[in-house]
């Protein structure tokens, strides 16, 4: 039993069924938990378990309607979703006598599973990407275009109710089907509700992570986050690699790789450093290499040892022992809650040895992961742990680490499919060495578009290795590279609002940040072929760029998929008609991400390391069709005071005499947690304006600043009481067209293509009366096909809205 903490270790379980939704013979049970998700299990004792493992907590679901018919020979059960046939045989399950159909017209033959077959997925994730230089090979998922998947619980440890794990018998099968058909979010939200929701994290976590490994002292450091200041650049997590510890100890004692005490010669104060970084709005994390153990040089090795019964005359290394409970209660109480009680506020689990202990098939990882977690969760914030993925389940602890990999484009190019893929095993919050880790050369293009698709991932942390040219401080890449890295690292901070509300949904609906695109198209076979491409929250889809730019056009290319409907590039704001693939060309500085027509995105007007609720508030409204936002605010930590939530509205309408009407209203919830007053700012995309907008406050109509930029109107509301609520109106609005020659003129303006070409290239643009005859008239030319491409994306983007 753990000590002390039997509250602090146990996870919130419900892992027994309900009587009515099992069928039992015999040595075997079939539990229905929904018409689509079965449980196999056989036992040659029949002792069935129903206690939690370390994947499922909870099996507690509404038993569904189900058929069950059973003679000598044969049970079959049969859903609306699935059909299960067992012929009855003693001496456990086979490909023989067991196999389970996915009712749904998914594929000829290929939608019944036979035991023992392992179905082809849509993919997983993996444990790791360490060295990896582009891409690996994933583990499978949950998700199948044929309508099936299974995972395999039979070897997971049980969860005991002091908060300890133990084994299972050998010999026992213990399995799940889903039979989800193509209905992918439907499959993840019952896989949540098996094994456990994804918790919410710290706000603070949202925002830019440093990290590097190198050895920092403490007035380094500290001068580096003042240079960060000083040119605007945001991070709200510090993250200190090894050398926060001792790491030249006397070879008797190892590498030093393992550590627990400051390195007072970096270090000298180490409360007051932490301190500094809070007051500067940084959250720490610092690295832990664990496999070593305690050795007798550590601050804390006498009261470690003396507790466990170690000789301390004889300095005998206290060996790390992850499996012992007693082992674990002083790991937590000498080694990590004294640097927590000084500022530490999570920390990087860097885990590298492997999943072998004394305990046959128990995961050193996982139990890190899971005890971690849960010890950092025992006040009143909301927990946080940094570390390698550890199989199924693994969501419960947030955040992953995706392990050092090369710095290339084709590790870039791997990590937005491997990002979007987690998903499929429910796995959300990666993070990515950003900019790459080792190897590689200086690659000014590279680190920005790395940088880019950090900022539109789970989390964003720069990284690199150890080594005097491998910062990755933006202002090392040159003028232009750091002027673009600075205002993306800017808007990160800026999307914090957008990122904590979709943190919250993915807790509460089960409904990723990330998402491929065919969880929502799923009959689609384009959203298939577009691996890279990915939902990014309710309102955005990204398409990185992960490959240089093509070097007559100075432009970077990327394949994309747009769904049915209007859809408008968030940073140049053009207006595309969707329902089509698309060879897109963007410069260093913009990136392929797309709101669809009625949708609204909220942002913190300002940024700086702290990711408070903000006080003044920028609203992207896009025009075209209805749209909802609901922005959800607490305080950030999960201290227990009540959330707030503040709900957006557009209704669109373009009829002669209408009025089209965005709309905000009061807050709902505790208000206390919000600022006092706040401003907004409304940045209406794709609204040509024929009259002023008016707006309403509670009602009265109030003064506001209204001015064009480029093809954003923007109406600027004076600051109100935080319980306002707004309505702006919004008379004769139409949908502005796409500025198709003025686009195309700084397109060839940028190219680095021959003068006198230009001007032909431009001149038949001018000449031309409709898209289809410039098109026609360019390819007369014999232009290259990259020129041709990119001016088509142009000109067909919306090609009956042409100014």
């Amino acid at each position: 039993m753990v000590k002390r903490r039997k509250e602090v270790f146990n996870l919130d379980r419900e892992p027994e069924a309900p009587v009515e939704s099992q069928v039992i013979w015999k040595n075997y049970r079939f539990t229905v938990l929904t018409s689509a998700l079965f449980r196999i299990e056989y036992d040659k004792h029949g002792e069935f378990e129903d206690r939690a493992t370390q994947t499922v907590l909870n099996r507690n679901f509404h038993t569904p309607e189900f058929n069950k018919k059973e003679n000598d020979e044969y049970i079959e059960i049969i859903t609306a979703k699935a059909h299960l046939i067992f012929h009855k045989e003693e001496g456990g399950f086979t490909k023989n006598n067991l196999r389970i159909e996915a009712i749904g017209n998914y594929s000829l033959y290929h939608s019944t599973w036979y035991f023992g077959d392992r179905p082809d997925t849509l993919k997983g994730t993996a444990r790791t990407l360490d060295f990896a230089d582009g891409a690996i090979e994933l583990e499978e998922g949950l998700m199948n275009k044929n309508g099936y998947s299974v995972f395999d619980d039979s070897k997971s440890m049980r969860l005991t109710d002091d908060g300890w794990v133990e084994k299972r018998p050998k010999g026992i099968t213990d399995m799940y089907f889903f039979g989800y058909g193509r209905d992918y979010l439907g499959t993840l939200k019952d896989y949540h509700h098996l094994t456990g929701k994804t918790p919410m994290l710290p706000r603070y976590a949202l925002g830019n992570w440093w990290s590097r490994y190198y050895p920092y002292s403490q007035e380094g450091y500290k001068r580096l986050i003042k240079e960060f200041e000083t040119r605007d650049i945001p991070f709200s997590v510090a993250v200190i690699d090894m050398d926060w510890h001792l790491t030249d100890v006397p070879p008797e004692y190892g590498s030093g790789w393992t550590g627990y005490t400051w390195d007072t010669d970096l270090f000298p104060d180490p409360r007051a450093f932490l301190d500094w970084l809070d007051d500067h709005g940084l959250r720490t994390t610092l690295n832990l290499h664990p496999a070593n153990g305690v050795q007798p040089y550590e601050e804390m090795y006498e009261p470690m040892a003396k507790e466990l019964g170690v000789d301390i005359e004889e300095k005998k290394p206290i060996n790390f022992d992850i499996a012992n409970h007693e082992f674990l209660d002083a790991y937590f109480k000498y080694l990590h809650h004294p640097h927590e009680e000084i500022g530490v506020d999570f920390w990087w689990i860097d885990w590298q040895q492997g999943s072998v202990t004394k305990v046959e098939g128990l995961d050193p990882l996982w139990m890190l992961n899971h005890y971690h977690f849960l010890d950092n969760g025992r006040g009143e914030s909301r927990p946080l742990v940094f570390s390698r993925y550890a199989g199924l389940g693994s969501h419960r602890y947030p955040i992953g680490f995706s392990g050092d990999t090369a710095a290339t484009w084709d590790s870039l190019n791997f990590q937005p499919y491997f990002t979007a893929t987690a998903s499929n095993v429910g796995y959300g919050w990666w993070s990515h060495d950003i900019g790459g880790h080792y190897g590689g050369k200086k690659d000014n293009e590279l680190f920005v578009r790395w940088v880019q698709f950090g900022v539109f991932s789970p989390i964003n942390r720069l990284h690199s290795q150890d080594g005097e040219f491998s910062g990755k401080e933006p202002w090392r890449y040159g003028n232009n590279a750091e002027k673009i890295v600075t205002e993306f690292l800017q808007l990160r901070h800026r999307l914090v609002p957008y990122l904590y509300t979709m943190n919250v949904i993915n807790h509460f609906d089960d409904f990723p940040l990330i998402r491929p695109m065919y969880y929502h198209y799923p009959w689609k076979e384009e959203a298939y072929e577009v691996p890279n491409q990915y939902y990014f929250g309710t309102q955005m889809i990204v398409a990185p760029v992960t490959q240089p730019l093509r070097d007559d056009l100075r432009l970077g290319k990327v394949k994309v998929w747009l769904p049915e409907g209007r859809w408008y590039d968030f940073f140049i704001n053009r207006a595309y008609e969707g329902d089509r693939m698309i060879d897109m060309y963007r410069s260093l500085s913009a990136y392929p991400v797309f709101v669809k027509a009625g949708g609204i995105v909220p942002l913190d007007q300002s940024y700086s390391n702290h990711t408070n609720n903000p006080e003044h508030m920028e609203v992207k409204v896009y025009a075209g069709d209805n749209g909802s936002f609901s922005l959800y605010e607490d305080d950030g930590l999960g201290k227990g005071l009540e959330e707030v939530t503040t709900k957006m509205s557009l209704i669109w309408k373009e009829e002669e005499g209408e009025w089209s009407i965005f709309q905000i209203n009061a807050p709902e919830g505790n208000q206390d947690i919000l600022p006092a007053e706040r401003q907004f700012t409304l940045s209406l995309i794709g609204f040509a304006c024929q009259k002023m907008p008016e707006v309403y406050v509670n009602d009265e109509q109030v003064d506001v600043e209204v001015f064009r930029k480029g093809k954003v109107t923007n109406v600027v509301i004076p600051k109100q009481p935080i319980d306002s609520t707004y309505t702006v109106h919004l008379k004769e609005v139409k949908l502005k067209q796409n500025d198709m020659h003025g686009e195309l003129f700084r397109f060839l303006d940028r190219a680095q293509l021959p003068a006198s070409q230009k001007e032909k290239i431009y001149n038949t643009i001018i000449r031309g009366k409709s898209s289809a005859r410039v098109i026609s008239a360019l390819l007369a030319l014999d232009l290259g096909e990259d020129i041709i491409d990119a001016i088509s994306e142009i000109v067909w983007a919306n090609p009956d809205e042409v100014d």
